[in-house]
């Protein structure tokens, strides 16, 4: 990978090489730097882990080849599984904490980010999470956690506005497997649809299931119209199938994990035109191309939440040369100090480490291949 797909001005450049001469490095000239990527490697979220994985690794091959760390250290990235289970996450943490690792990119799954984020601002290690999306990591304001991506709070205003102006009169549905990302995002949809004046009927399943013919026989008899689910895309497209299969007509619009090719593999043409929330995709935009054909050329997909994984390294990178350090409250700083530019566009971290630049979109599902819906 060339050095410009790390996105530095040869001015900032400049600027912190003058830095790195002024400050001293606590690390030897060419030490190695341990980062790490925490996340679903295995289970039913594993193409999430995948995907951040592919992007975090993608984007140290190119901070690495170009030299610019400071006193030209080498970043070494550890890939650790968390399976989206809280538990196994802190301990994840705390082994992470143990190998003084400087930065952690992750966790996916909200209930995993929330309780490891604890333990990485004990440690002073700084997280970006490329995923999780519920409002709870960041609410607590501690100093060295991050996400890059969007809000449930955001993302969840979207679908209900969505579901509103474009279905109206019609009986809605609102559905949550349970988790703290799926209730968290099915309770935010809710409150803002009774906010436009519309009536909901609450339901909820549990994370893991599959067998949903119960539940649709019963929301046909309620005479359910439009049905927002709150989860991740294994029972969402086990939901949507037996939906079909009961020709039970619904309109169905779920959150982020929809942002995978692995949903429609379950669905086949039945996932046409459900619909969900995702952040601005950057695979083809001029900042990312360099990266996705390099990524493509490999094998690699830049679906998902490849690209912001890759986006967390990079911004990480850009706040170590800024601070001239790699100390986590000095990053922290830095990273809060002013935008980014990365291969997801621009990034904007605010005091909470919200990335205010992060956007939802309505997209579909349409013959295997997401789109975004450009009427709304």
């Amino acid at each position: 990978m060339s050095i410009g797909m790390v996105n530095m001005r040869p001015a900032s450049i400049a600027r912190a090489a003058l830095l790195f001469c002024a400050l001293a490095s606590p690390f030897a000239r060419g030490s190695e730097i341990k980062i790490a990527v925490a996340g679903p490697m295995t289970g039913s979220s594993a193409t999430f882990g995948a995907q951040m994985r592919d992007g975090a690794a993608a984007a140290v091959e190119a901070i690495n080849a170009s030299g610019l760390l400071p006193d030209h250290a080498k970043v070494v990235l550890s890939v650790v599984d968390d399976a989206c289970d809280p538990r196994q996450a802190v301990a994840v943490a705390n082994k992470l904490a143990t190998e003084r690792v400087l930065l952690v990119v992750g966790h996916f799954c909200s209930a995993s980010s929330i309780p490891a984020s604890h333990v990485y601002a004990e440690a002073g290690i700084v997280q970006v999470s490329p995923g999780s999306s519920s409002s709870r990591l960041t609410e607590r304001g501690l100093e060295t956690i991050f996400r890059i991506c969007g809000r449930d709070d955001q993302q969840g205003i979207v679908a209900a506005d969505y579901i509103h102006a474009k279905h109206t009169n019609e009986n809605i549905a609102v559905l949550d497997d349970k988790s703290t990302a799926g209730k968290g995002i099915a309770d935010v949809v809710e409150a803002q649809l009774h906010r436009l004046g519309r009536e909901v009927s609450r339901q909820s399943y549990i994370a893991g299931e599959k067998d949903f013919r119960a539940l649709v026989s019963r929301m046909k008899k309620d005479r359910v119209r439009v049905a927002y689910i709150g989860g991740y895309h294994t029972e969402i497209g086990l939901f949507v199938r037996q939906a079909s299969e009961a020709n039970a007509n619904f309109v169905v619009m779920a959150n982020d994990p929809l942002m995978s090719s692995e949903f429609w593999a379950i669905t086949g043409s039945a996932g046409n035109d459900t619909l969900f929330t995702f952040m601005a995709d950057p695979a083809g935009d001029a900042n990312a191309a360099g990266v996705a054909a390099t990524l493509k050329a490999s094998g690699l997909s830049v679906e998902g939440y490849t690209l912001y994984a890759y986006a967390a390294v990079q911004a990480w990178a850009e706040a170590v040369n800024r601070s001239g350090s790699f100390d986590a409250a000095r990053v922290a700083s830095a990273l809060r100090s002013r935008p980014i530019d990365t291969v997801i566009g621009q990034v904007r971290f605010d005091k909470k480490g919200d990335n205010t630049a992060s956007r939802f979109l309505v997209y579909r599902w349409r013959d295997g291949h997401a789109e975004r819906v450009k009427e709304y």
